[in-house]
C-alpha cells in the first residue's frame, strides 16, 4: 500500500459541492492500494502514519506523531498514486489494486486507524471529489508498506 500524508491545520473533500468529510489539524491521508496488498499491510501503513513524528515539539522540532498531539485525518482515496510514468507520457495504473480490493483495503486502513484513538473522516471510494487543504510547513510524506 501507499500512502501520502500532509500535515495539515485543515482539509476538506467535496462530493457534488457538499462536504463529505473534513478535518483540523493532523494530516490529510491520500492512500493507495496495490495489486497483491492485504489487510496486513493496511494496518501497518495506518499505524505508520498515526506515528509518523512530523509535528512540532515545544522546541519546534518535527518530534510528536499524530497521536501525541491528538490530531485528526482526513483519509481520501487516490489510486493515482499507483501512477508508472517510466514509459511515455501517459501513465499507467496495472499495478492498483482491483476496485473491490482497493475499496476493501481503503475502508480497513481508515477503520485501523480510527481504532488507534485518531478521528477519521473519509471521502466517497471512486467519486469525483474536489480536495482543499492549508498544507502546515509545508510538510509532505510518501510512505509504502
Amino acid at each position: 500500500m501507499r500512502a501520502l500524508l500532509q500535515r495539515v491545520t485543515d482539509a476538506q473533500v467535496r462530493v457534488d459541492g457538499e462536504v463529505i468529510g473534513q478535518c483540523g489539524r493532523g494530516l490529510m491521508i491520500l492512500v493507495c492500494a496495490m495489486r497483491g496488498d492485504e489487510e496486513s499491510q493496511a494496518e501497518a501503513l495506518a499505524a505508520k502514519a498515526a506515528k509518523c513524528r512530523i509535528f512540532p515539539d515545544e522546541a519546534g522540532k518535527m518530534n510528536r506523531s499524530l497521536l501525541d498531539i491528538g490530531g485528526e485525518a482526513l483519509v481520501v482515496s487516490q489510486f493515482t498514486l499507483a501512477a508508472d510514468t517510466r514509459s511515455g507520457n501517459r501513465p499507467g495504473f496495472s499495478t492498483a489494486a482491483a476496485p473491490e480490493d482497493g475499496r476493501r483495503l481503503y475502508e480497513h486502513f481508515a477503520a485501523h486507524l480510527g481504532s488507534l484513538g485518531v478521528k477519521v473522516e473519509t471521502g466517497q471510494f471512486s467519486a469525483d471529489m474536489k480536495v482543499s487543504l492549508t498544507n502546515d510547513g509545508p510538510i509532505t510524506i510518501w510512505m509504502e508498506i
